[in-house]
C-alpha cells in the first residue's frame, strides 16, 4: 500500500519545501493543518515536511515509513529510516522537531539566510490563506518556508485534491482490519449507523465547559435522531474518551466502542452520519471519510438530520 501511494503520488522534487514546527494541539489539529499544506503543495508543485506528526506517523500509509512526514512520498527510504532503533529514538527525542523550531527562531530573530528561507506566521485577523497574496509575496523568493501557526488554510486547494489527502492518510492495514471489524458488528442489523462522538475529559473545563454535554443529552439527541429515519432501522457506534455502559442509551441500539482513538476516529469515517460537539477530531472523521456531520453548539441545539454536511476542515 506505501509503495503504490508513492507511485501514485511522487512528483519531481520542487526547490521550495514547507517545514511545519508549530504543534497546534493533538492529532485532530495537526491532521487537519497537514491536510491543508499537502492540498497547497499538490497544487503548487511544493513539497512538505511535517515534524510536528512524528508521534502519530505510525497510523497512516503515508508517513509509516517517513521520518520527515513529507509530501509527495520521497518513493525512497532514506539513512534516519533505514537504521534499525533511529526513527523511535528521532521521535522520542523530538530532534528533527527541536532543530527546525530552533533555526524558525535564529531566523526571526536575525535573518541568517537571507530571502531564501523564510518564516511563515498567520496573519492577524482571522484565517491566513496559503493561497492569497500576501502569502504568495512572502514566500515567492524562498527555497525554505519555516512555517508556525494553527489558522493556515488552503480551503480551494483542500478542495480540489481532497482525494490525493485522504489516501496519503488512510490507515496502515492493522488499524484498517480493527476498524473494518468494528463496523462488521455494529452493522449486522442496522441500515443506517451513525457515529457519536462523546468528548467528556477535557471538556469539562476547555471553555468553561461550554461543549461538555451530559451523557443524558447525548442519548436524548439520539432518540430525536432516530426518529427521523422512519424507513430504516438505525444503530448508533458511541465513541468516547470515558468508558460508557449500554444503560445509559436506552431504548437505542448501541454499540460502544473500547478501542484507541485512532481506531475511533477511523471508525467514525465510516459511519454513514457524524454527530458530536465542536472537535477537529468529528470533522476529520466527516472529511475523510466524506461523511455529513453536525457539530453540537450548544445543549439546546436540535438535531435535524438535514442540518448535517460534510467537513471541509475551514472552521
Amino acid at each position: 500500500m506505501t509503495q503504490q501511494l508513492a507511485e501514485r503520488e511522487t512528483i519531481p522534487n520542487s526547490p521550495k519545501l514547507f517545514i511545519i514546527t508549530g504543534r497546534p494541539g493533538r492529532m485532530g489539529n495537526r491532521l487537519l493543518l497537514f491536510a491543508h499544506f499537502i492540498a497547497f503543495a499538490e497544487e503548487h508543485g511544493y513539497r512538505v515536511r511535517n515534524f510536528t506528526f512524528q508521534a502519530y506517523a505510525k497510523f497512516f500509509v503515508g508517513t509509516c515509513r517517513d521520518i520527515y512526514c513529507e509530501y509527495p512520498v520521497s518513493g525512497q527510504r532514506r539513512l534516519l529510516d533505514s537504521i534499525p532503533g533511529l526513527p523511535k529514538l528521532v521521535v522520542d527525542t523530538r530532534f528533527l522537531f527541536r532543530g527546525a523550531r530552533f533555526v524558525r527562531l535564529l531566523n526571526q530573530k536575525f535573518s541568517l539566510f537571507g530571502r531564501s528561507v523564510v518564516n511563515l506566521e498567520e496573519l492577524p485577523g482571522g484565517i491566513t490563506v496559503l493561497d492569497g497574496p500576501e502569502v504568495e509575496s512572502l514566500v515567492r523568493p524562498a527555497k525554505t518556508v519555516i512555517v508556525n501557526g494553527w489558522r493556515l488554510r488552503a480551503p480551494e486547494s483542500l478542495r480540489k485534491h481532497a482525494e490525493k489527502v485522504r489516501r496519503y492518510f488512510d490507515p496502515v492495514p492493522e488499524i484498517e482490519q480493527k476498524v473494518s471489524l468494528v463496523m462488521e458488528r455494529v452493522r449486522q442489523n442496522a441500515q443506517v449507523v451513525i457515529g457519536v462522538h462523546i468528548r467528556h475529559t477535557d471538556y469539562r473545563r476547555w471553555r468553561g465547559g461550554k461543549y461538555f454535554y451530559p451523557v443524558s443529552r447525548y442519548a436524548e439527541w439520539m432518540r430525536g435522531l432516530a426518529g427521523q429515519f422512519s424507513d430504516a432501522k438505525v444503530s448508533f457506534l458511541v465513541c468516547s474518551d470515558e468508558p460508557r455502559s449500554q444503560e445509559e442509551f436506552p431504548g437505542l441500539s448501541v454499540v460502544l466502542s473500547q478501542n484507541s482513538p485512532i481506531e475511533d476516529l477511523y471508525a467514525l469515517a465510516k459511519c454513514d452520519y457524524v454527530l458530536g460537539p465542536m472537535s477537529t477530531f468529528s470533522q476529520w472523521a466527516s472529511f475523510q471519510g466524506n461523511k455529513p456531520l453536525l457539530h453540537l453548539h450548544h445543549t439546546d441545539d436540535r438535531v435535524d438530520r438535514e442540518n448535517f454536511r460534510v467537513s471541509w476542515l475551514e472552521d
